[in-house]
């Protein structure tokens, strides 16, 4: 299909609609994607939750966490082996596990019964990761990457495509088209914080989009994931940050969940704990219901 560049702006126009991302578009005003992965529902009443720590540590530890996640209602153990940085430098506690990690990871999904989402970053290592993976995750910075995305996508593993910081909601779908395109129909959108001149923190890089939860639902039927962990970077703000996806329409939530927030290998002014979980958990079921949805029906 050749098309003309005739639209090169940053807002949707109807001639994007139809020319830009097909696929990703809504054939009709109530068109929403349904599917399940591992048995978990998404586009329904359901709002599955990815909980987490942001990197696989160690053994010890993932096993650990997908058990109490697990046994706390979420429905995918969320755990990055491979983690890109910002910057090339590390501290003493970070340790990148890599294929170690992917194994560790294994090992925790299979005593846990959890099914699991992690990232992947190079193409050299997709059968690896594939084997691992229950979802695959597109990584903000890799969003554009459409070479990798691609070679995801053949794979028909369902993915998860978190959105790049500084991209437009075009830019978005032009990523998730990619996908569609080699006929791959799980995919699942991620907001993870978006970079603006403030931030109301010196600790926080991100600003949580809410705004683009219903302006994507209006366009797309793919299902819409927020991220308030990486988004705020600040723990006392992920439980309201996650309330107010749920209000503005979130498909599910992503969260970073670790046993020892204050000592975790990255990030680690941004994870709950597990008694934080808890309680968190409560809270956004009750308000799940408000809107006709639930993470789970009774507890």
């Amino acid at each position: 299909m050749t098309l003309e560049n005739k639209f090169p702006g940053k807002d949707i126009s109807l001639e994007d609609i139809k020319t830009k991302f097909p696929l990703s578009a809504k054939k009709n005003k109530n068109h929403k994607s349904k599917f399940k992965i591992s048995g978990v529902e998404f586009g329904s009443k359901l709002v599955p939750i990815f909980a987490g720590p942001n990197m696989v540590e160690s053994e010890k530890l993932i096993i650990n966490c997908a058990k109490n996640v697990k046994k706390l209602g979420a429905h995918f153990l969320r755990g990055g082996a491979f983690k890109p940085l910002t910057f090339p430098y590390r501290s003493k506690k970070y340790t990148e596990t890599r294929l170690e990690g992917l194994k560790w990871l294994k090992q925790a999904k299979i005593e846990a019964k959890i099914p699991v989402i992690t990232e992947i970053m190079e193409e050299k290592y997709l059968d690896e990761v594939c084997e691992v993976a229950d979802i695959l995750q597109i990584g903000s910075r890799n969003m554009q990457n459409y070479p990798l995305i691609t070679a995801c996508a053949k794979t028909q593993k369902p993915i998860m495509l978190k959105r790049h910081y500084g991209a437009s909601l075009r830019d978005w779908l032009g990523a998730a088209e990619y996908i569609l395109l080699e006929g791959n129909k799980k995919v699942i959108l991620c907001e993870r914080g978006v970079s603006v001149p403030h931030t109301h923190r010196s600790t926080s890089r991100f600003l949580l989009d809410l705004q683009v939860i219903p302006a994507a639902q209006e366009i797309t039927h793919l299902p819409i994931v927020s991220d308030p962990s990486h988004a705020t970077f600040w723990r006392e703000w992920v439980p309201s940050m996650s309330f107010a996806s749920i209000a503005a329409g979130a498909d599910g939530i992503m969260l970073e969940v670790h046993p020892d927030p204050k000592n975790s290998a990255v990030d680690p002014l941004q994870p709950i704990d597990f008694r934080q979980f808890k309680k968190l958990m409560r809270q956004m079921n009750k308000i799940s219901k408000t809107f006709g949805k639930h993470i789970y029906k009774s507890r």
